[in-house]
């Protein structure tokens, strides 16, 4: 995964006098800090047509990264989405597809499940891989991951089935997704080559991975994590009055900016170089969220929101 070069200059402002600065550079496609997720597709009530014409408008704003899994819709989404690129078949080489398999759903989709599990087995993978390809109608991922730790994930089968895929030219990278440190390094121990990415939920009403080790072993590898809901689904401007409201209210009025693009500022400060998985059909929507990368936040203010989300002082 191509990584976004402009966070680093967030150490420059972080004089007390200074709550925030605006980033003035314009960004590449290929530096993209966002990525759109794509696991609502269903719900949007778009044409194809339409859909192409959202990607288009993504890629105008520097974002050529597109989320799905196989999973997503009841495992319609990719159908979907390949209707859409079949539109405008050039979409085929300007976007990269990230996908997600390993979860097996209890769904008119697949008789053949009778409970919900998880399938991290060799050919449980090379068969998702191809079928997202046949139903995308592309013949590459830029990177496949494992949805789930499968806790009878068997590391040497998954590696053997990263290397078959990617061998094919089938995909092009490979990560997981909500692995905890020990489950990756156990992963990686197999690999010849470094997984890209750890998909995680990451928000300011989901803490956990700043302290349990996932997004140091990030910096650690050089590994760019991706965060899931990074608005908590909504929650974080739907909630009723609490600290975190009222700060998110407080400060982004200061800084002249509305409560999600601080949310999302603030998962941009963070020294992993978090990408954000942005979850919403509608560019209007869109493009607020891509201008919070030209928000640095003093270090004081991202404390200020960790206490509030947290309900108390750092010790």
């Amino acid at each position: 995964m191509q990584r976004g070069e402009h966070f680093g200059r967030a150490s420059r402002f972080s004089s007390q006098s200074v709550k925030y600065k605006f980033r003035s550079q314009a960004m590449n496609s290929s530096d993209s800090r966002f990525i759109l997720g794509l696991w609502r597709i269903a719900q949007w009530g778009m044409s194809p047509q339409q859909v192409a014409g959202l990607f288009r408008e993504c890629l105008d704003l520097g974002i050529d990264l597109f989320d799905v899994a196989d999973i997503y819709g009841d495992y319609r989404c990719e159908a979907l989405l390949g209707a859409a690129l079949q539109t405008d078949p050039a979409l085929k080489s300007r976007i990269r597809l990230i996908g997600k398999c390993g979860i097996a759903l209890v769904s008119p989709a697949r008789p053949a499940h009778r409970v919900k599990h998880y399938n991290t087995s060799r050919e449980h993978i090379i068969a998702s891989a191809e079928n997202s390809l046949t139903c995308l109608g592309i013949e590459r991922l830029e990177l496949l991951l494992i949805h789930r730790p499968d806790p009878l994930m068997d590391a040497d089968e998954i590696a053997d089935a990263f290397e078959r895929l990617g061998r094919a030219g089938k995909v092009k990278d490979f990560g997981v997704s909500n692995f905890f440190p020990h489950q990756f390094d156990l992963l990686q121990s197999r690999l010849k080559e470094p997984l890209q990415t750890n998909q995680i939920e990451i928000s300011l009403t989901n803490l956990n991975s700043l302290f349990d080790g996932t997004l140091d072993q990030c910096q650690k590898l050089g590994v760019t994590p991706q965060a899931w809901s990074p608005l908590a689904g909504g929650r974080l401007v739907q909630q009723a009055e609490t600290s975190l409201s009222r700060a998110l209210a407080r400060i982004g009025n200061e800084l002249g900016i509305t409560r999600e693009q601080l949310s999302i500022a603030w998962l941009l400060r963070h020294p992993a170089r978090i990408r954000p998985v942005l979850g919403s059909g509608k560019i209007e929507r869109i493009r607020e969220l891509v201008a919070a990368e030209r928000v640095v936040l003093e270090r004081q203010v991202w404390f200020e929101l960790l206490e509030a989300a947290q309900g108390a002082p750092v010790p």
